[in-house]
């Protein structure tokens, strides 16, 4: 996820695919809004789990929707998709997530979750687990 000095969001997500996944299935990475979206109103969302739930939710759209809808803070939508949601699915993982202020989130409800991010101000983290 990406926001440039013009104020523009964008998101991208890349998959090594599943495990022994069945011949023919598709994944949450090539739908837009359940494993991609931005939304130059709200936020750009990358997501990496169990793409079959991330589909049932449309968990990169809901995040923005809720901001614009519902005037959630990114941290907030974020919170309610991935830890409640999509708990409540049985689904598991996480995603990156940056708002139009600059704010970012590295949410999952999984054991960990390979992550990282570098503001321009040269603020960075790099994490696995909580």
């Amino acid at each position: 996820v990406a926001l440039d000095a013009d104020g523009n969001i964008a998101a991208a997500t890349s998959t090594g695919g599943m495990t022994n996944k069945r011949f023919g299935r598709i994944g949450d990475t090539p739908i837009v809004g359940s494993g991609t979206y931005a939304n130059n109103k709200t936020c750009a969302v990358s997501c990496t789990g169990h793409g079959e739930y991330f589909m049932r939710a449309v968990v990169a759209y809901d995040i923005s929707a809720l901001m614009e809808y519902k005037k959630y803070s990114l941290k907030k939508a974020c919170n309610e998709v991935v830890k409640k949601k999509l708990v409540t699915l049985k689904g598991e993982g996480g995603l990156i997530a940056i708002d139009t202020k600059g704010n970012i989130e590295l949410c999952f409800n999984s054991a960990g979750m390979y992550r990282g991010f570098k503001s321009s101000s040269g603020k960075s983290k790099i994490a696995i687990y909580k």
